[in-house]
């Protein structure tokens, strides 16, 4: 066999393997895995400004941040949320997945609490126009509502967030990573203007929001 094409015999390849590396799961990180919205779980998702919606569909998988007002992913009963879908980028990769795939996962964070939540279910796109009114901010309508079917939801502990330090006090200045024009010029040869996308991105920003 070419040695370039050999297995790498330090790549884990079985599930025993894998299940070998981290040992026996706890009582309690599989009692806490339900299959309905528990009071307690509730009250995460409504304190929660801050989620991150996964897809998946012909073209691949797909994450994409979701934020709003606290409590903004609504609880319908213990087994259905309601997901707005506000203005972006019309890229809309996470609702093209959702035609073909309805399968849909999303974790939840809430400011200064280490544990985070996560969802797993199907969805389907709805612009039931009362569905769309009861979600109205700043006088204008979400796109559509995903309507969210739950079928298992636990949270998460704190350990990536305590090790991260995510919650600690931001930086008063820009981290020193490329700010968005700067990335599109790089992107584009110079074809985008970078300066002048930065100077003008905050104001379109705040007229777009909604």
């Amino acid at each position: 066999m070419n040695p370039a094409t050999a297995p790498d015999p330090h790549t884990i390849t079985s599930l025993p393997q894998l299940e070998a590396l981290f040992g026996a799961v706890g009582e309690a990180s599989l009692k806490k895995e339900v299959d309905y919205l528990h009071p307690a779980y509730q009250d995460m998702i409504r304190a929660s400004p801050f989620a991150v919606l996964a897809t998946s569909g012909p073209g691949g998988l797909d994450t994409s941040p979701r934020g709003d007002p606290p409590g903004f992913v609504a609880i319908q009963d213990d087994k259905t949320l309601l997901l707005p879908e506000r203005r972006g980028n019309n890229r809309i990769d996470s609702l093209r997945n959702l035609l073909t795939d309805s399968r849909v996962a999303l974790i939840f964070f809430v400011p200064g609490v280490g544990e985070t939540l996560r969802v797993c279910g199907r969805a389907r796109i709805s612009v039931a126009p009362e569905m769309l009114q009861r979600f109205a901010m700043e006088g204008k309508l979400p796109h559509c509502v995903l309507v969210i079917s739950v079928e298992s939801v636990f949270f998460q502990c704190a350990r990536a967030l305590q090790r991260s330090k995510l919650w600690q006090a931001a930086p008063q200045t820009r981290p020193d990573v490329p700010t968005p024009g700067a990335m599109l010029q790089a992107l584009t040869a110079s074809a985008i203007d970078g300066e002048k996308y930065d100077r003008e991105l905050p104001a379109r920003q705040k007229s777009t929001l909604y």
